[in-house]
């Protein structure tokens, strides 16, 4: 990825990497049609821990945007659900306006960021990256990656999108079952969940966001001092 001239004048900043949650802010970008500068954060490279990405992501984690048009002046949002609720309010997209459907993509949104999002993680983690195979930590993880796709199944049985209509839920949602295949997870399994993934694929707007990432659902397995930046000692040592 590059720095991206927007088309028209950009007043909103998206630091970003090619992972599941940095899909999120980029789907609904693109489908708002929202223009934005494109600052990538080269997490292997450890850009993540430099003292000016600090100063806007406290956590040292992508995504960041910051929103030049906010009142009082340049904001930074960190934690991608709060950037989709941030986005959704300012462009007055993909929020549902219905009181229900609003409660319920909230919810789903924060079932995505307590749940599905961080158990999906550690499968991906222990299947996929860790350096030894730990045959407890597998199970369990993979365990919970099926659990969490029944109640996505289940739910999406009786609804075409999450909320009803699409919104940021199911932008929130969607890039966590691209790379299924670490998780251990067949969507023919899942035959909700297979219907409703080929319902958002016909999204113009999803796939551009997807595919300015790259392919995030590939992600290339790191060695060496980017493992220990990702998930070794070096993201650790305490920053000044």
């Amino acid at each position: 990825m590059t720095w991206r001239e927007p088309k028209g004048a950009a007043d909103l900043d998206f630091y970003t990497w090619p992972t599941p949650n940095g899909g999120k802010v980029a789907i609904f970008l693109e489908e708002a049609g929202v223009a934005y500068n494109l600052a990538p954060v080269d997490t292997a490279k450890g850009e993540q821990f430099t003292p000016d990405f600090l100063a806007i992501s406290p956590n040292n984690k992508i995504p960041v945007i910051v929103d030049h048009r906010f009142a009082g002046g340049p904001h930074a949002v960190f934690e991608s659900g709060a950037i989709l609720l941030h986005l959704a309010e300012r462009e007055g997209k993909f929020l549902p306006a219905n009181p229900h459907r609003r409660s319920v993509a909230v919810q789903w949104l924060m079932w995505q960021m307590g749940g599905f999002g961080p158990m999906l993680g550690q499968a991906h983690h222990f299947r996929y990256y860790a350096k030894e195979t730990l045959p407890y930590a597998v199970e369990r993880y993979s365990n919970e990656a099926q659990r969490l796709y029944r109640v996505l199944d289940r739910h999406l049985a009786e609804h075409e999108y999450v909320a009803d209509e699409y919104s940021i839920a199911d932008m929130a949602i969607w890039p966590w079952i691209t790379p299924r295949k670490l998780q251990g997870v067949a969507l023919e399994d899942f035959p909700n969940v297979a219907r409703w993934n080929d319902l958002l694929k016909q999204r113009p707007g999803l796939r551009r966001g997807f595919d300015l990432l790259g392919e995030a659902g590939k992600p290339p397995k790191p060695t060496g001092d980017a493992w220990e930046r990702l998930f070794g000692a070096g993201q650790f040592r305490p920053r000044d």
